[in-house]
């Protein structure tokens, strides 16, 4: 049976993507060249070929309920000793997230998850830990407010690359 492996996150945009992405490169997160920074909303998740049109029936149904919002992003943070990550962390826009990602992973996406969802983008992951303190060091003065219109389904291919699939802007209906 055909699967695709799918995600949906709220992508960052320019000029906030490509100095997050060069930042990743920098540090040799392997990573960089194939996840887009990313506010995650639901983590990779495996999905039959014959359920996307549900899949994006629900998404269309929850972006129409959204409204756009502001995203500040500040400062760094980090999960360790949990998990080797540093992120960044949001200031603003936390609760709109949290209820997104709830109602996102639901429905034909309802799935179990390792984590309390904790909205971040990953700056750096699973590099050694002298790595992981530069980046930390880094970027605790970095800073980014956008207004946020919608989300996004990414898929990611063969290669490991994930790439967007369809953007789902808020307050559309029909």
């Amino acid at each position: 049976m055909p699967r695709r492996n799918l995600g949906v996150a709220l992508a960052i945009p320019e000029p906030y993507g490509g100095e997050l992405q060069g930042w990743r490169e920098r540090l040799g997160d392997v990573n960089a060249a194939a996840v887009p920074p990313h506010v995650t909303l639901l983590p990779p998740t495996g999905v039959r070929d014959e359920d996307l049109p549900a899949i994006e029936e629900h998404l269309r149904a929850v972006a129409a309920q959204g409204a756009p919002f502001r995203l500040h992003l500040r400062g760094s943070a980090t999960f360790r000793p949990v998990s080797p990550v540093v992120f960044v962390p949001l200031v603003q826009g936390i609760a709109e997230c949290e209820l997104l990602e709830k109602q996102v992973r639901s429905g034909p996406l309802a799935r179990e998850v390792a984590f309390t969802y904790h909205p971040h983008v990953t700056v750096a992951h699973e590099l050694p830990e002298e790595v992981l303190d530069r980046a930390f060091a880094a970027l605790t003065t970095y800073e980014a407010v956008f207004d946020v219109p919608g989300f996004t389904l990414f898929e990611r291919g063969d290669d490991g690359v994930w790439r967007p699939v369809q953007d789902f802007p808020f307050g559309l209906t029909g």
